[in-house]
């Protein structure tokens, strides 16, 4: 009787463990057809596709989704730009899956400076940030290539100054001096500080030359031009022409008279080499 007992509580224990232990095999069989857990899946190609459509397609294959976002001028809104994993990648259902897409409103950067850089340079440095070369303009200037300017909207942009990305920057470039003849300006009776600041807007070089004997100069920028060796008119009456980045050499005086200013003869050039005038020590 004892030996029935027995036997009969092994067999219902072994039959109650068969039934738990399929249960169990079941339940977990069952969980993971349904959330595909442990399940290898080709990561999809996302770029260029809407985020609304991306997140949906990796939705339906489980994924989870975080999203990032920056700005590409060139690419439409909301388009994804980067994804991790990438393509082609076989990874485990289940896992987060990161997308950067486009911002629908740019970031506004500092705006870079160009200024004295070559053009190639300038454009390298606008692509970093983002941003695109406009309309470019040429003025006459020593630094051939050089930007001299850099313009948003019409209107000069300091570095620094906040601009959003995607922007088109137009640039003043000097296109050197070699072709560019200009009209000897007539700087006779001029201060030095009135003819430089005319010699310097048009790219010139100013030459203070003092003759022996016409005086201590004490006050370069208030001291006079009483003779220039380039004339404004040539033998013929016509506007003498210079290129720009030449010399023009001139004599000053401190407190000329009225008979210290020549009228049109041009002085001999040994006189100009007589005596080039240093501002530094004011001889």
């Amino acid at each position: 009787m004892k030996e029935e007992v027995k036997r009969s509580f092994w067999f219902n224990f072994l039959v109650v463990a068969a039934t738990f232990t399929g249960i169990y095999i079941i339940f977990f069989w069952a969980l993971g057809c349904l959330t595909h857990h442990g399940e290898m899946v080709k990561i999809p190609n996302l770029k260029g596709k809407h985020m609304n459509e991306a997140i949906a397609q990796l939705h339906d294959m489980h994924f989870d989704v975080h999203v990032d976002s920056t700005y590409d001028p060139l690419a439409k809104p909301l388009a994804v730009l980067k994804q991790v994993p990438d393509t082609g990648s076989t990874v485990k259902s289940g896992r987060i899956v990161m997308i950067t897409v486009n911002s629908v409103t740019p970031m506004r950067v500092p705006m870079p400076n160009l200024i004295s850089l070559s053009f190639r340079s300038a454009e390298m440095l606008l692509k970093n940030n983002k941003m695109f070369v406009g309309d470019t303009t040429y003025v006459p200037d020593i630094a051939r290539g050089a930007i001299k300017e850099q313009r948003f909207k019409g209107h000069a942009i300091r570095p620094g100054e906040m601009i959003p990305q995607g922007s088109r920057i137009d640039l003043v470039i000097g296109n050197g001096l070699g072709n560019t003849d200009l009209n000897v300006p007539d700087l006779v009776h001029m201060t030095v500080d009135e003819a430089t600041a005319i010699v310097n807007a048009n790219n010139l070089i100013l030459n203070l030359v003092v003759e022996s004997g016409s005086g201590e100069i004490y006050d370069t920028p208030n001291a006079f031009i009483i003779r220039q060796v380039q004339k404004p008119l040539n033998d013929a009456g016509q506007p003498s022409k210079i290129k720009m980045g030449d010399i023009i050499d001139v004599f000053i005086k401190q407190k000329p008279e009225p008979d210290d200013y020549e009228g049109g003869n041009k002085p001999p050039i040994e006189a100009v080499k007589d005596k080039t005038f240093d501002p530094e020590d004011g001889n």
